[in-house]
């Protein structure tokens, strides 16, 4: 592999003029029926190849990774939101990693995109947490981000995952060591600055017409996806249930997955439905924007990336 290929960095200088911003698309909207859907890129987390393949040999991680012309130590991990437009409702699922973290200074995007795509953080009604990661609740974590949201904005979060946080067990997990205590004072903060907020549901919510959320458990205990479906179309954002390797091996264990082999279970079973139904699906670490169909494909499945349309 070259080191030219090895250096490849995102485009984000300016062109033309000062200031003249990204030039990068940092955003991407679909429509399924009735319901609008953007998905929006927070950044990329550069994280280790290993925590994406625990339960596989190195030779078999380093074939993937070489295939894709990728790095064989870190690589990078899409990290995306997605915001849902449902007759008046407004509902933002995740929040991005935030600004607390030094060693992901390439991600923590999200209020920034959002505001620059003209979208008034008091506009939102709705928020659903598909779990309590730092990137996915640290950008609501960021200082004068609560001020800017409408006082009585609900916030959806399964109660397995309210009850785990309590007291996380992250003993079948693959982690920096870093990354734990980082974990925990995420949660945390997330219940102190929004508790009042936190709307609990048990297995599944509607949270506006077409859109609801669904425990699936796995990676979190009370991890959830979003559905959205209207006029027989359907998209689902799983979250942090598929990666980017786990098209062509859903059996490859994260090291993020506090139950791997439950992980693994749903993974499948997301698949599948989507394979069956031919619904879009999208998440939250699959390259952006993410959305595309899935296929089946010998012993696995193949993601069908949307063709742009600009």
């Amino acid at each position: 592999m070259s080191e030219t290929t090895r250096n490849v960095r995102p485009v984000t200088a300016n062109v033309g003029r000062e200031g003249a911003g990204e030039l990068v698309s940092s955003r991407y909207a679909v429509r399924v029926g009735d319901v609008d859907v953007v998905l929006i890129s927070d950044g990329v987390l550069p994280l280790p190849t290993s925590t994406m393949s625990t339960n596989v040999s190195e030779a078999d991680r380093n074939e993937w990774f070489d295939g894709r012309f990728l790095q064989r130590d870190m690589f990078d991990w899409a990290l995306n939101i997605a915001l849902v437009r449902s007759d008046d409702r407004l509902i933002l699922i995740d929040s991005g990693v935030g600004d607390g973290f030094e060693y992901f200074t390439r991600a923590g995007r999200s209020v920034m995109r959002l505001e620059s795509a003209g979208i008034d953080l008091a506009a939102i009604t709705d928020i659903v947490i598909t779990h309590m990661h730092m990137d996915h609740v640290g950008g609501l974590n960021v200082a004068g981000v609560r001020a800017k949201l409408r006082p009585d904005v609900r916030i959806h979060v399964s109660a397995k995952e309210v009850e785990f946080w309590k007291n996380p067990d992250f003993s079948k997990t693959v982690m920096p060591e870093t990354v734990p205590p980082a974990l925990r004072k995420a949660a945390a903060k997330f219940v102190e600055l929004y508790g009042e907020n936190i709307v609990q549901f048990d297995q599944t919510v509607e949270v506006a017409k077409g859109v609801s959320a669904r425990v699936t458990g796995g990676h979190t205990p009370g991890h959830c996806v979003v559905d959205v479906a209207s006029n027989g179309e359907k998209l689902t954002f799983v979250g942090d249930a598929i990666f980017q390797v786990n098209f062509d091996h859903p059996d490859w264990q994260n090291g993020f997955e506090h139950d791997p082999e439950g992980a693994a279970d749903v993974r499948v079973a997301l698949l599948n439905e989507a394979a069956e139904t031919g619904a879009l699906l999208a998440a939250a670490h699959v390259a952006f924007p993410s959305i595309g169909h899935i296929a089946k494909k010998d012993k696995g499945f193949h993601f069908v990336p949307v063709v742009w349309d600009y």
